[in-house]
């Protein structure tokens, strides 16, 4: 595993992920908190080696699922940090009844992490999201809230890219909006997630976009 430092207390590690025949890969993001514990959110596949890399950054002390689909690594996270606390979506105790499950994860901030980080659920479509802005940073942390490809070596995910309209662009793919169902609610989230003052956006399908992120989010949403 390699990381990615962004922030004094921010880090990325990707790691190759096929969907459907896609190669789209994906993204952990590492925020060490006040207290020096670390919130990991969207783990990848990581080895008994990465797991030590982590522990020499801090103590894991919470892990996130964050929408309805990263979730497929969280559980050995847990098992290698036994005190680590999970957080993920209501949805996800029926869709992964082998996972402990300690917190819901809603809209609302976890105290533990509050002084850093503020929460916001994406109402309203069905990959029931919750984002985060890391305010030391500046750091919007998402998972499929955007895309960004600039470049990509595998055709049949470069056709469906372009099919999507985000290939060398980023934003939201024409398929995945279909999910969402409450176009006015949606719109509210994403006003809430505009005011909240990031610049950058730390994304799991694609390239990490450092600046300008407003922007890109308004963009990429204006079809709300």
């Amino acid at each position: 595993m390699h990381l990615e430092q962004l922030h004094e207390d921010v880090w990325t590690a990707t790691a190759a992920q096929t969907m459907f025949g896609l190669h789209l890969g994906t993204r952990m993001t590492v925020v060490r908190l006040p207290s020096g514990g670390l919130w990991v959110h969207s783990p990848i596949p990581l080895e008994a080696a990465d797991h030590a890399q982590l522990r020499e950054l801090g103590p894991v002390e919470h892990v996130v699922a964050p929408n309805l689909y990263h979730h497929l690594h969280v559980g050995h996270l847990a098992q290698a940090h036994p005190d680590v606390q999970l957080h993920a979506r209501p949805g996800l105790r029926k869709k992964r009844p082998d996972l402990v499950i300690h917190h819901d994860l809603q809209g609302e901030t976890p105290t533990a992490w509050s002084k850093v980080l503020t929460s916001v659920h994406i109402e309203g479509n069905m990959l029931d999201e919750v984002v985060f802005v890391h305010h030391p940073s500046r750091l919007l942390i998402s998972c499929d809230l955007v895309e960004n490809f600039t470049t990509c070596p595998h055709l049949l995910t470069r056709l469906y890219l372009r099919m999507g309209g985000i290939y060398q662009k980023p934003g939201l793919s024409r398929p995945l909006r279909l999910l969402f169902r409450d176009r006015p609610r949606a719109r509210a989230s994403v006003e809430r997630v505009l005011s909240l003052g990031f610049d950058g956006i730390v994304l799991s399908h694609g390239d990490l976009i450092p600046e300008g992120g407003p922007d890109v989010l308004a963009a990429s949403y204006s079809w709300l």
